[in-house]
C-alpha cells in the first residue's frame, strides 16, 4: 500500500529565498495540492466560526484545522466516523489537518492530570471524567478522517522548572513513538479497507531551554516522518525567545520536510517565521478578532467600534475583494457590531480570513525575489510591537 506508507513524502520545495531561509513549495495531500507557506483557518467544532465551508474554499483555502479534543467530546468521533468523516459531515472536501488535543488538555489547568500513560481530565462541557492516551488520539484522528495527524503531546507552561522540562520532553518523545505505531497499524487496516491515506507529523517541544529543543527536534527528526511540528510556544514568553526557540528547533528539522509553527498566526510573526524556514501555520486570530470587532488590512489594524468609524463611506480596504468590502461601508459594518447583529461577525470573518490569504500569497510571491524583508517593513510600519506582543496560541 505505497499510498499508505508512514513516512510517504508530502513535500516539494519550488523556490528559496536569496536572503534567508525562506521556501516556498506544495503540499501533496489526499484532498489536492496546498501552496506554501500556508495559513490554516482554525475549525475547533467542524466550523470555521461564522462561515459555510464553500464560503471559505471561496476565498481559496484548500487546508483547515480541526480540533480533536473538542470533536470527540462533542458530538463525539464514532458519530462523525459513522458520517464518513469530518470532510463529508461539515461538507468540506479539501484537506483537513487535526491536533491532537494536547494544549487543550494543557489549558483546562486544574481539571488534568498528566501520566506517563496520557492525560485525565474532566469534561469542560459536562464535568465528566475523560481519558486521552497517545493511542487514543490517533484513533480519534482516524475516525475524523483527516489528512494530516498530530501526536498527542505534552504542552508546558512558560517558566516550567529545567527537570520539569526534560521530563515532559522525553515523555513527548515516547508518546510520539507510540502514535506512529498505532498510526502505521491503523494505516495497515482500517486504511486500507476503507481505502483513505492520511499522515502522521512530529512534534518538538523542550520548553524554553534551546538545548532541550534542539534535542528534541533531532530526535523527533530522527523518526523520519513526513512533516515537522514545533508546539510549546506562544504561551506567555516575550517574542524574542519564541522566535530564539523556533531557531533552535528548526535548525535540526528536516529540510526537505514541511515545518509547521502550531498556534502562530500574527502578521508580522507570519513573515519572521517563514523568514526562519517555517512553512504551515494555523491560529484563531483571524476569526476571533473578527468577531470581536479587530479587522485586518495592509495598513494596519481597524476597530470597528472606534467612533471614527461611525459615518466613515469607506469599505474596511479599497483593494480587497472580499464581501465586506466590495459592498459595505465602514459606518455599515461599525453599526452591526455596536448593535451586536450577527451579520457583524459573518462580514468581519471574511474580511480577515480574505487579508491572510492575500497576506500568503504575497509572502509566497515575496520569496523568490528575496523580497520578503521589503514587505515585512511595509508592514511594520502599521504594526507595532502591541500587535506582536498579543499571544496567538487560543483556541
Amino acid at each position: 500500500l505505497p499510498r499508505n506508507a508512514a513516512n510517504m513524502p508530502i513535500f516539494r520545495i519550488q523556490d528559496t529565498s536569496p536572503n534567508d531561509m525562506a521556501r516556498t513549495g506544495v503540499l501533496s495531500l489526499p484532498h489536492g495540492e496546498v501552496a506554501t507557506p500556508v495559513f490554516m483557518p482554525v475549525g475547533t467544532a467542524g466550523t470555521i466560526k461564522a462561515m459555510t465551508p464553500e464560503e471559505v474554499a471561496g476565498i481559496g483555502y484548500r487546508l483547515i484545522l480541526g480540533n480533536t479534543f473538542h470533536l470527540d467530546l462533542r458530538p463525539g468521533s464514532e458519530l462523525i466516523d459513522a458520517h464518513g468523516g469530518l470532510g463529508k459531515f461539515m461538507n468540506w472536501p479539501h484537506n483537513i489537518l487535526t491536533d491532537s488535543g494536547g494544549y487543550q488538555v494543557f489549558s483546562l489547568a486544574e481539571m488534568r492530570k498528566i501520566t506517563e500513560e496520557g492525560a485525565t481530565f474532566r469534561s469542560p462541557y459536562d464535568g465528566a471524567k475523560c481519558r486521552l492516551t497517545p493511542e487514543r488520539a490517533v484513533e480519534i484522528q482516524h475516525n475524523l478522517a483527516s489528512d494530516l495527524i498530530m501526536p498527542l503531546d505534552e504542552c508546558l507552561e512558560y517558566g516550567a522548572t529545567a527537570r520539569r522540562t526534560r521530563e515532559s520532553m522525553e515523555m513527548t518523545l515516547r508518546w510520539l513513538a507510540r502514535c506512529k505505531a498505532r498510526h502505521t497499524e491503523l494505516l495497515a487496516t482500517r486504511g486500507a479497507e476503507r481505502g483513505y491515506t492520511s499522515h502522521l507529523f512530529g512534534i518538538a517541544q523542550g520548553g524554553f531551554d534551546a538545548g532541550l529543543r534542539a534535542e528534541s527536534a533531532r530526535r523527533t527528526a530522527e523518526l523520519d516522518l513526513p512533516g515537522y511540528s514545533i508546539g510549546g510556544l506562544s504561551v506567555g514568553e516575550p517574542e524574542p525567545e519564541m522566535m530564539a526557540m523556533l531557531e533552535a528547533s528548526i535548525e535540526h528539522l528536516s529540510a526537505d520536510r514541511p515545518r509547521y509553527a502550531m498556534g502562530i498566526g500574527l502578521p508580522l510573526n507570519l513573515i519572521d517565521m517563514v523568514a526562519r524556514g517555517v512553512d504551515m501555520f494555523d491560529c484563531v486570530v483571524p476569526t476571533r478578532n473578527a468577531r470581536n470587532g479587530r479587522l485586518y488590512t495592509f495598513k494596519g489594524t481597524v476597530i470597528l467600534k472606534h467612533t471614527a468609524h461611525r459615518e466613515d463611506p469607506n469599505p474596511i480596504e479599497a483593494d480587497c475583494p472580499c464581501d465586506a468590502c466590495r459592498n459595505y461601508s465602514r459606518a455599515y459594518l461599525r453599526h452591526l457590531y455596536v448593535s451586536k447583529e450577527i451579520l457583524a461577525s459573518r462580514l468581519a470573518t471574511m474580511h480577515n480570513l480574505t487579508f491572510f490569504w492575500r497576506l500568503m500569497e504575497r509572502i509566497r510571491e515575496a520569496i523568490p525575489t528575496g523580497q520578503l524583508g521589503k514587505l515585512r517593513g511595509e508592514l511594520a510600519e502599521h504594526y507595532g510591537a502591541a500587535d506582536c506582543a498579543e499571544k496567538t496560541e487560543v483556541k
